[in-house]
């Protein structure tokens, strides 16, 4: 098959070049900054205090290691519509086709994460309203705007991530203000030295420390999703090495930095793991008006999450329905969208009203996001793996955008990521999702492995 230029505006299966580096950027920072950090950072605060920081940054540095293998690739073959086509390539159809899957279920979960968090958001204006309703009324926005046009996709998720990012910077610099000037609040004296008052590694036991893991890992997960838009934007080479360096430095420092400040400002004991810390930490310093601001912004947050899983989980679906050749969802509109594959995906989001209503589950949000980080490891490890045979095949490009210390970072993470798995086990709420992410692996994994042993998809 003939492979189309890099600077062609049309790819060959009908997808349109139309996305800009910032269009990349800010997509690739909104799939990542929501939920995660706007609300999960309630409960790993509350769980691990000031260790939470340097959490974020070992994980951070995993994540930068992987998105630098999956660049590595995607500089090398840039004609690529997703990084999981690298796993049907290099480790074959059978765990491509699983991988493909496994993925698409996981921004599925993770869009459910997000829909439950809209929910809650919203009602903190309107506490009478059916959160099933606020769900199903901002899914069914969203996807309209996901099936116009890439480029209006582009466009509303630049705005999007534009308002957190504005938010974030807001709270570090009004945080830093209060720190050096010594504000008082209801809950003591804003000072950097409440992050380090009585340290300990592990405050609150190393079992707490464990449970944590788990929403840092999903407050990352999602950064891949600039290796994603690279199929739809102009100048994929130029645009890949400055878009994956500075997403990871942009979404570590904002992190670490949002944290660091929030607990600067009241000391990590006053926190309530199960609400917003940024909506808190305004609420304590006696400005409602701004926390019911802040609401609005973690709420555009979840927006602009929700918008980017939509748009990546419709291009997996479409893939995989290419390579499985599934004609129905087989689909590109004349502007270029795979509206069907959409429009799939957006449905099956719709199950996130279902969980939430069922007694056996007690903390839904966990729920979804254990089972989104379940599966994202999987194909994250999977992914290390397609790397390591791209580095023993003809495409390997020596003088490529090489992923660092290969020899080293590659095994580490492949480890690091195994053992955050077991992690989620340390969560009560956690081990279904955990455990259901095995038998998936064992069960559809051997399915896939048998039924296309040997099998490969035509160049």
């Amino acid at each position: 098959m003939t492979q189309p230029s890099i600077d062609s505006e049309i790819n060959l299966d009908g997808t349109k070049r139309t996305l800009s580096n910032r269009h990349v950027q800010m997509i690739a920072i909104g799939g990542t900054i929501g939920t995660g950090l706007f609300l999960g950072a309630g409960s790993t605060i509350s769980k691990s205090g000031p260790t939470i920081i340097l959490l974020y940054a070992v994980i951070g540095l995993l994540f930068f290691f992987m998105m630098r293998s999956i660049g590595e690739m995607l500089y090398s073959q840039p004609d690529q519509h997703t990084f999981v086509g690298f796993i049907t390539k290099y480790l074959g159809k059978g765990t491509g086709v699983f991988a493909g899957l496994t993925y698409w279920l996981a921004l599925i979960f993770a869009g459910m994460s997000e829909l439950t968090a809209i929910a809650n958001y919203v009602k903190y204006w309107f506490p009478d309203w059916n959160s099933a309703l606020i769900e199903i009324g901002f899914l069914i926005i969203l996807a309209l705007l996901n099936i116009l046009a890439a480029k209006a996709f582009g466009e509303t998720e630049f705005w999007f991530a534009l308002i957190k990012i504005i938010a974030i910077v807001a709270l570090i610099v009004t945080g830093v203000f209060m720190a050096l000037t010594g504000f008082k609040t209801p809950k003591g004296t804003s000072s950097f030295g409440n992050v380090f008052t009585n340290f300990s590694l592990f405050p609150n036991g190393f079992h707490n420390f464990l449970g944590s893991i788990p929403m840092v890992f999903f407050a990352m997960a999602g950064m891949e999703f600039v290796g994603i838009t690279i199929g739809e934007t102009k100048n994929p080479r130029q645009v890949l090495k400055k878009a994956i360096n500075e997403t990871v430095y942009r979404i570590l420092l904002f992190y670490i930095g949002a944290l660091f400040v929030i607990m600067s400002i009241i000391p990590w004991t006053s926190i309530t793991p199960d609400r917003s810390p940024f909506v808190q930490v305004f609420q304590i310093v006696g400005f409602p008006a701004a926390a019911a601001v802040i609401n609005f912004v973690v709420l555009t947050s979840a927006a602009s999450a929700l918008n980017s899983v939509l748009f990546s989980s419709g291009r997996h679906l479409f893939q995989l329905s290419q390579e499985l050749g599934f004609k129905p969802l087989d689909k590109i509109t004349k502007s270029g969208i795979p509206s069907r594959a959409v429009l799939t995906s957006a449905t099956l989001l719709l199950f996130a009203p279902v969980i939430v209503s069922i007694p056996a589950i007690s903390n839904a949000f966990q729920f979804v996001t254990s089972g989104a980080s379940d599966l994202y490891i999987v194909v994250y490890i999977l992914t290390m793996v397609a790397h390591r045979q791209y580095r023993k095949s003809a495409d390997f490009m020596p003088d490529g955008f090489k992923m660092p210390f290969y020899e080293v970072t590659s095994p580490v993470t492949i480890a690091a990521f195994s053992l955050i798995f077991f992690s989620l086990f340390s969560n009560s709420d956690d081990v279904i999702p955990a455990s259901g992410a095995i038998a998936w692996v064992i069960l559809f994994g051997g399915f896939c492995f048998f039924k296309y042993r040997g099998q490969k998809i035509a160049a």
